[in-house]
């Protein structure tokens, strides 16, 4: 897919905390795509190990990088957020990286094509130590607003937004835990009905054991914080919505990428 770069701006944000394990991947798959409006803005939060050092080795690559203490990783990313000056804004964990140089590329053209505010795609898993080998398979799907009601989100680390919107909607809450993703794709997609498109294809690579897996173990407290996630936008879901939600990830360990 060839893209009409139009001037978009893309910003990158990247949260990290001693990620020096994982950091050099995520970085060199930010600033080898191959589109050329890109900006990579690091948040770290006064890391103890390598990561600053493996960071500053990047110079001028990196446009933004702020090093001190946060409130938790949506606090970190709210700071990436109000640093940012890109049209669209994507969120790469430090332990993610992205599947081929050409991702960002995609996403804008999808943007253009379909004039829609935010675009999403499909993630896998795979092995901590050996990234070659998949573990699951999240194929989101195509977007339907009613889909949320079935336990349905799309997977965050490629969630892309226009950056007006977190202006116009707001930025992540920090009081909701493992949560706050998804209520803000939550809020976005289902409460003001923001225009989104599916790109149909693995574009990001999450290592299992990265700060976005921690929360899975602990199911109750999630199911308590998704709850909360439609309570305080007023919204109201099914009696089984947060049951499926878990559920969903079943097949995630059945179906594989072609």
């Amino acid at each position: 897919m060839k893209a009409n770069h139009n001037h978009l701006k893309v910003t990158i944000i990247t949260v990290v905390f001693n990620g020096e394990d994982t950091i050099r991947d995520c970085i060199e798959s930010v600033i080898g795509q191959s589109y050329p409006a890109i900006e990579y803005v690091i948040i770290d939060g006064k890391s103890t190990d390598k990561t600053p050092e493996i960071i500053a080795n990047f110079g001028t690559k990196i446009d933004v990088f702020l090093s001190e203490k946060d409130n938790g990783i949506y606090d970190a990313m709210n700071k990436g957020i109000a640093r940012s000056t890109g049209e669209i804004i994507g969120i790469l964990n430090a332990d993610d990286f992205y599947r081929d140089p050409f991702v960002i590329e995609k996403i804008v053209a999808t943007l253009n094509a379909t004039q829609a505010d935010g675009v999403y795609g499909d993630l896998v898993y795979v092995d901590n130590k050996n990234t070659t080998k998949i573990k699951r398979y999240w194929k989101s799907g195509e977007f339907r607003r009613t889909q949320f009601l079935y336990g349905w989100m799309p997977p965050h680390p490629t969630f892309f937004l226009k950056r007006a919107l977190y202006k116009r909607f707001g930025n992540y809450r920090t009081d909701l835990g493992s949560a706050a993703d998804y209520e803000l794709m939550l809020r976005m997609l289902y409460k003001w009905h923001v225009k989104i498109a599916y790109l149909p294809e693995v574009i990001t690579i999450m290592r299992l054991g990265g700060v976005s897996n921690k929360a899975i173990g602990n199911r109750i407290q999630a199911n308590h914080n998704d709850r909360a996630a439609w309570q305080r936008n007023g919204l109201k879901p099914y009696w089984f919505t947060l049951y499926l939600k878990p559920l969903r990830k079943v097949l995630q360990f059945v179906y594989k990428p072609k």
